[in-house]
């Protein structure tokens, strides 16, 4: 049995804990940013209101000494002006601060979310073959974006705004406190009001958001899976079809929106009423009291009404900002989903690079079934998920181990869900085995690591795949070292340099998403290609030539072959339902429901009689 765990959901991994590693790495960047955006709104909030304060008392006092000043230089003189000049002082250094948090914070995210995105896609690229087949690319290429971006959201809210609003309530308290501890207690009343009031709602907000958030990921991932889709949808004409089917999940998500946008407005009308008897009635009702009566100056008064209505103002533009947050909030967390995911197939810990000097493959008593494993690639796998069609094992009629040695070439054949790819992706460790083991060169592939088991094989699929890139990047792919002439000559080996060189740039044409741009045939070659520019000691062909014409198939299978001499310890596996293609195999093995029926060459399968035998004599009949 493999000695690595399952898959299983974590629900440890909270937001704060997964940004916390990113944050402490850039914790001087974020202090500087937050005591900066500190600093500018108390100057706004407390400091300039105080100078206004003394510069209204100081003119008040001083009525008669500015009024008799004849010139600019016997104002310069008085106590006024220097209290104008405090205020203009303000103004200055609250623009400057203010200034120095935007390029604080055009330093700062950049970084940050670049890091994040990063962590996220390596993180994401460990998962197993089975994970990127059960989650939509849309989706996940969303809850990437989110990821990064909405915790900049996030700070911008919290840093900028929220934490040096409350910093400037406590400063504001405290000069009010200063002059009448009854004008404190009216304000940090009304601030615990607002607070709590937010807290209460706090909760139930994010809760919706993310539902919301869930929701948009769905629909988004439908679009982007109509998208790729396209020229399917076109050709069965099924634009109508794909609307009707796109509106319920539309229709969901905008219900979910809107209630989530409502529950915000209810909290506003509660934090409105709040703020408007506490401060307006309370507050600064009780200042022009005061004044009236003479308890206070009117600098004072003027210092009390003007911090008031400021700190309201930015608490209101802050509440404002809270559906964004709540947001911001659901979506990170909904895309955090991704990584509650313990990867299906990871090393061990002491895993090595796997040494593969001769090819060797031997599948020791292998036991495996997508049903224990709960996943299904493929609908072109899914006789895997029927009874007495679920395990991939070695009938009694047969050796308990498999052992294709070095330099051998093997065809693999059988009904479609048979068991072919699967053979070739557990020896890929596309999967872990139930039971028993694959060897290759003596070396058990659980415990090398998994990088090294790829670098030794080039597998060709059904189906290519081609990156949005151009037709030499996707060649290069398979040896990213490689030199533009080594790219042309495993094109020339791969028969697609002729067609290469017709494409409108060459080389350099962008294939389109997938290759869409290309046939069939064409990505078939590239994909060939880029097989032959790796150059690994094992070769995998699933079904790789299927698109291809006759004779350019047998140019392909001739350069392969030739490919297989040049290196003695070149193993090859190919997947075919042409039994013609397989005639230079030295074996080729039967399957049947999971199983290994035969084994054998061309010959011997022949004359056993049996299923080979039967499918030869099929193909012939239809020739």
């Amino acid at each position: 049995m493999s000695s690595l765990k399952r898959s299983s959901p974590s629900h440890s991994l909270t937001l704060s804990a997964f940004l916390w590693p990113f944050i402490r790495t850039y914790r001087w960047a974020f202090l500087a940013t937050l005591l900066l955006a500190i600093a500018a709104m108390v100057v706004e909030t407390s400091l300039w209101p105080s100078l206004l304060r003394i510069f209204l008392d100081t003119m008040l006092r001083d009525q008669s000494a500015v009024s008799s000043a004849l010139s600019l230089t016997s104002f310069m003189k008085t106590d006024a002006f220097v209290a104008f000049l405090g205020l203009m002082g303000a103004w200055v250094s609250m623009d400057i601060t203010y200034r120095l948090y935007g390029f604080s914070n055009a330093w700062l995210f950049p970084r940050f979310e670049a890091a994040v995105r990063k962590s996220m896609l390596q993180r994401l690229m460990e998962h197993s073959h089975a994970f990127f087949a059960n989650h939509p690319a849309g989706s996940m290429a969303n809850k990437v974006n989110d990821i990064s971006r909405g915790p900049t959201r996030i700070f911008t809210i919290v840093i900028g705004q929220l934490i040096p609003v409350l910093f400037s309530i406590v400063v504001i308290a405290v000069i009010f406190a200063q002059l009448n501890y009854i004008f404190s207690a009216i304000f940090l009343g009304w601030a615990a009001l607002h607070v709590g009031v937010a807290l209460y709602f706090a909760p139930r907000c994010n809760k919706r958001s993310e539902i919301h958030a869930a929701t948009r990921s769905t629909v988004q991932g439908r679009i982007v899976d109509i998208f790729s889709n396209m020229t399917a949808v076109r050709i069965f004409s099924r634009q109508p079809f794909e609307y009707s089917e796109f509106l319920p999940g539309q229709d969901q998500e905008q219900q979910q929106q809107a209630e989530s946008l409502f529950y915000i407005e209810k909290m506003k009308i509660v934090l409105g009423l709040a703020a408007a008897i506490c401060i307006g009635i309370g507050e600064i009702g009780y200042a022009l009291f005061a004044w009236s009566r003479g308890v206070i100056t009117l600098g004072e008064a003027i210092l009390i009404v003007n911090a008031s209505w400021g700190i309201t103002a930015m608490l209101w533009m802050l509440s404002n900002q809270l559906p964004e947050l709540f947001k911001e909030m659901g979506v990170c967390n909904q895309a955090l989903s991704l990584l509650q995911i313990t990867p299906e197939i990871q090393d061990v810990a002491d895993a090595k690079k796997l040494e593969v000097n001769h090819g060797e493959i031997v599948f020791d008593n292998v036991v495996f079934d997508y049903k224990s494993a709960k996943k299904i690639v493929s609908t072109k796998e899914n006789a895997f998920s029927k009874p007495n069609a679920n395990v991939i094992h070695h009938r009694k009629t047969l050796p308990q181990t498999i052992h294709l040695r070095a330099s051998e070439k093997v065809g693999l054949v059988g009904e479609s869900g048979g068991g072919k790819t699967t053979f070739v992706q557990l020896i890929l460790r596309y999967y872990d085995l139930h039971a028993g083991r694959i060897l290759i060169d003596g070396q058990d592939i659980r415990q090398v690591t998994q990088a090294s088991l790829r670098e030794n094989i080039s597998f060709i699929p059904q189906d290519p795949l081609l990156f949005h890139r151009s037709v030499l990047e996707n060649i290069r792919y398979g040896s990213p070292e490689a030199t533009d002439e080594a790219v042309y000559e495993a094109a020339h080996l791969a028969r697609c340099d002729n067609f290469i060189q017709q494409l409108s740039e060459g080389y350099d044409t962008l294939v389109g998403e997938r290759g869409i741009k290309l046939s069939g045939g064409q990505r078939q070659r590239i994909a060939i290609a880029r097989a032959f520019l790796k150059n690994a000691p094992i070769l995998i062909l699933d079904e790789a030539t299927s698109a291809l014409d006759s004779l350019t198939e047998t140019e392909i299978q001739e350069s392969l072959y030739s490919l297989s001499r040049q290196k003695r310890n070149c193993t090859t596996l190919v997947i075919a339902h042409r039994l013609s293609t397989l005639l230079d195999m030295d074996r080729i093995l039967v399957f049947h429901q999971g199983s290994i029926v035969e084994d054998g060459s061309h010959q011997d399968l022949l004359a056993m009689g049996g299923r080979y035998a039967k499918l030869w004599e099929m193909q012939r009949g239809n020739i």
